[in-house]
């Protein structure tokens, strides 16, 4: 773990890396409206992902939800 990165969840949410939704920028610590942001994650890489990683997420969940009802189209 680097230096500046978190140490705790506590310390995450404060300190840790946002991805502003408004401005597509990465913020460090809680710098924009909830509404506005994603994260906490604890590397500015990470963060910059913040989209990509959601689009994932979303893809293999909506998989699993079909694979659970039975489906694999």
């Amino acid at each position: 773990m680097t230096q500046d990165a978190p140490r705790d969840d506590a310390d995450l949410t404060e300190n840790g890396y946002y991805y502003n939704l408004t401005s597509g920028e990465v913020e460090k610590g809680l710098v924009s409206a909830w509404t506005q942001r994603m994260g906490p994650y604890r590397t500015a890489a990470e963060a910059s992902a913040a989209l990509e990683t959601a689009r994932k997420r979303s893809q293999s969940w909506d998989a699993e939800d079909r694979r659970w009802a039975g489906s694999d189209e």
